[in-house]
């Protein structure tokens, strides 16, 4: 028995130490010397207490190259994920569940857009340069060091990273601003089947122009056609989440002028909401040559910083989010299926054929056609598509969007001048560019390039392909596209509702609700506060809303008459005073959120049914409708047509109150003071390979108790839905930078530098994350070398 249990814990410890050695094989270089190829000089690569490396190098190109290399080390997983979701190709090595959104991307075209827009690129410009640059660093750390951990659980082949690569990214973030695809549907199918006054609560204007009309029997939409437009609302909700992928929803962003700030200089701050995922989206990275240098925040596989700051300037982004997409039913020629009616004749569509690989399956042959407007976008649901092509017309795709160009000159952006020029080459996607510099300046620009429609068309609905109405007969130039520049208030927000255009053009838009960005105001504006970086934390934490009381007050005498007992009232009127704080230990917020719910499934469901319903809930529009619909009485919403009898409001306030409460007594327990929000309000950062057990054990970081909560400031936001809520995305970062000081500026990582799993910068943020804490964003020479913790010195091969 002894040398049975000697001869089997010599087994385990040669187990253990044949783990312990492949784990530690897999983690960054932190420290040594590598030899890079085309290097012109060396370079140094500090790395500090976060995993955060500052590059210091005599060359640009070598900087970028460096760049390439330590991002590689850090994210190469996410960089292979990220260009498999744009281009296609994610059952190649998830598998079959991954076919449907590898048909949405192809669909969509990005693959076939990247790869022409990388063939116009000049190679000689300095942004193509860098990129080269940047992509061949990230080649070479590929080719010489041991895969991820990922890339052997899946059996991924090593293959270079292209410019297309980098490019079709770019169309992946595009897509995910992009929520028409995710809403016409749905608002069109409730005008058509339920008629324009169920479209009152989403307050649209009423402009039949360009729209199809059921009335027109040639134009009308078939049940089938409905189907399959539910399945693409549907699926184009479902595709990021199903790769376990980061999507764009919102932001914060604000630049508060010196005459407002404790420090007489421009104060900016940033927080870009997005959909949490392991590894987090930005790496950061602090860039320095001859002539240039910046503290960035950097997506994958792109050298340019979305984010940043130098000692001259910062800036942060928010989404735009204008309607750059328009959905347009094209007709079909009855005597050739391959042809469609445009501008007065009969044109081809035209056809390709693309095959996507399938890891343990057979290969899937797609047929992807495209109208003169665009894509014809239900292709992706194959044989559920429907009798009728749905075309696509997207800026994306349409537009020169030189956003190499852009933000390699936002980098360098230390002007008012520089900067308006970088955001003008911002085509799509639409976004708010906030700025300041040292010198006082305070700026905002929404950069996208605006289509214009024809007079009276309504692009929140599906266009009629057969009429004029659905063409763009060109662009605004930039000077119409909402912007200030050093504005009288002395401050600067965007928060993503709706901007006004300085020319009063209508801009169509899928835009949040404006409860955030009031309260954000409402504070701003305060004359006695001299904002510095400790009370914008506050302000980037806060965690109430006014958004409750706007929904609760117009039901407030049909909730009365809704509780039944003692109990029931004290919650009626605990929650008609609460202020809309949305802390770990308030049950106000757990009865909020789900009477929400139940309240939108009463209302909603029987006249939508499950699809589009469950689509519904996941768009900007059932925010802003639901105040609405509450508001007024006379809705033809609140009749419950499943029923022979006419409801009206009493009855469907009665039926929701009574629903949350029957669920949260059923899942949390008789006792309401155990309906805490920390308990039921969590947020889990899920790794794509963390969706199966029990890999989520390994990969993923969680759960973990989260404030805020939707369109909140701190908007730890969740979807829509009975509790238990996971947060479904919020601050991917959050930067404080005061350009009196901006060597001690402020940020936060969600989770941490590092996407290797099992290395120490893989989740040592989280936690610090979750609590509001910030950690200090190192720039300056002396506290870049007090916090060093190794230094990787690059090489040059020697000749």
């Amino acid at each position: 028995m002894k040398r049975t249990l000697t001869a089997l814990t010599v087994a385990v410890a040669a187990v253990a130490a044949g783990a312990a050695w492949y784990v530690l094989d897999k983690r960054p270089l932190r420290d040594g010397e590598l030899i890079l190829a085309r290097l012109q000089a060396p370079v140094s690569v500090r790395y500090d207490e976060r995993g955060v490396p500052h590059l210091r190098a005599e060359h640009e190109e070598d900087l970028y190259r460096a760049l390439g290399f330590v991002h590689a080390q850090d994210r190469l997983f996410q960089m292979e994920i990220l260009r498999r979701l744009a281009r296609g190709e994610l059952a190649e090595i998830l598998g079959e569940r991954l076919v449907d959104t590898d048909r949405l991307f192809r669909t969509l075209g990005i693959r076939e857009h990247a790869d022409r827009y990388a063939g116009r690129l000049d190679r000689q410009a300095p942004e193509v340069r860098a990129l080269l640059a940047y992509l061949d660093g990230i080649n070479q750390y590929q080719a010489s060091r041991p895969a991820p951990l990922e890339f052997d659980l899946l059996g991924i082949p090593k293959r270079p990273f292209t410019v297309e690569d980098t490019v079709s990214v770019t169309g992946y973030l595009a897509y995910t601003f992009a929520a028409a695809l995710r809403t016409e549907p749905v608002l069109s199918y409730i005008r058509e089947r339920l008629g324009s006054d169920y479209l009152k609560i989403f307050d649209l204007d009423w402009h039949p122009q360009g729209v199809i009309r059921q009335a027109d029997a040639a134009a009308a939409l078939t049940e089938r056609d409905w189907q399959g437009l539910g399945a693409l609302a549907r699926l184009s909700q479902n595709a990021l989440a199903a790769a376990g992928l980061p999507q764009f929803e919102g932001s914060n962003a604000w630049v508060v002028s010196g005459r407002h700030t404790r420090s007489g200089k421009p104060l900016l701050a940033g927080d870009p909401h997005i959909r949490y995922a392991a590894p987090a989206v930005w790496y950061e990275a602090q860039l320095s040559a001859p002539g240039f240098e910046l503290y960035g925040h950097h997506q994958a596989l792109s050298p340019f910083a979305l984010l940043g700051h130098s000692r001259r300037f910062a800036w942060s982004l928010t989404m735009f989010q204008n309607d750059d997409l328009d959905l347009i039913a094209e007709k079909v020629n009855p005597e050739n299926p391959e042809q469609v009616w445009y501008q007065g004749r009969w044109v081809d569509l035209e056809s390709r054929e693309e095959t996507i690989k399938v890891k343990d399956g057979e290969p899937v042959t797609l047929r992807l056609r495209r109208s003169p407007h665009g894509p014809i976008i239900n292709d992706a649901l194959g044989a559920g598509a429907g009798d009728r092509p749905i075309a696509m017309w997207w800026a994306f795709l349409t537009t020169e969007n030189p956003i190499l160009e852009a933000f390699y000159r936002l980098n360098r952006a230390d002007t008012l001048d520089k900067a308006r020029s970088a955001a003008e080459r911002i085509h799509a996607p639409g976004l708010n560019v906030v700025w300041g510099n040292a010198d006082g300046d305070i700026a905002w620009w929404a950069a996208a390039k605006l289509p214009l429609r024809p007079a009276g068309v309504n692009p929140s609905l599906i266009l009629d392909g057969t009429t004029g109405e659905a063409d763009k007969p060109g662009f605004l130039p930039f000077s119409a596209n909402p912007q200030e520049e050093n504005p009288a208030r002395g401050f600067i927000l965007s928060a993503n509702y709706q901007p006004l255009s300085p020319s009063g053009v209508a801009i169509p838009g899928y835009y949040n609700l404006p409860d955030r960005g009031q309260r954000l105001y409402d504070r701003l504006a305060r004359a006695d506060v001299q904002w510095d970086l400790e009370n914008s934390q506050a302000l980037q934490l806060e965690t109430a809303t006014d958004y409750p009381q706007r929904l609760l007050r117009p039901l407030a005498a049909e909730l009365r008459g809704a509780a039944r007992d003692d109990q029931e009232r004290q919650l009626v009127e605990r929650l008609l005073a609460w202020d809309g704080r949305h802390e770990l230990d308030s049950v106000d917020a757990t009865l909020f959120n789900q009477l929400t719910y139940q309240l939108a499934a009463a209302v909603l469901l029987d006249e939508l049914g499950e699809t589009f319903f469950d689509s519904l809930l996941g768009t900007r529009v059932i925010d802003s409708a639901l105040p609405r619909l509450a508001a007024d009485a006379d809705s033809p919403w609140w009749d419950d047509r499943s029923t022979p009898a006419r409801e009206g409001r009493a009855e469907i306030v009665a039926k929701a109150w009574q629903d949350a409460l029957a669920h949260l007594r059923s899942d949390f327990g008789e006792d309401p003071g155990q309906w805490t929000w920390g308990r039921v309000h969590t947020l889990t950062h899920g790794h794509p390979l963390g969706q199966q057990r029990p890999l989520d054990w390994l990969f993923n970081v969680g759960p973990l108790a989260a404030p805020g909560g939707r369109e909140i400031p701190n908007n730890l936001s969740h979807r829509i839905g009975p509790a238990p809520w996971a947060v479904v995305h919020g601050p991917s970062t959050r930067r404080l930078i005061d350009l009196a000081d901006p060597e001690h500026s402020l940020g936060i990582n969600p989770l941490g530098q590092s996407g290797v799993p099992f290395d120490r910068h893989y989740a040592d943020q989280a936690e610090d994350f979750i609590r509001g804490r910030y950690q200090p964003q190192h720039y300056a020479e002396a506290d870049v070398a007090a916090h060093s913790r190794g230094e990787l010195r690059l090489l040059p091969a020697r000749d």
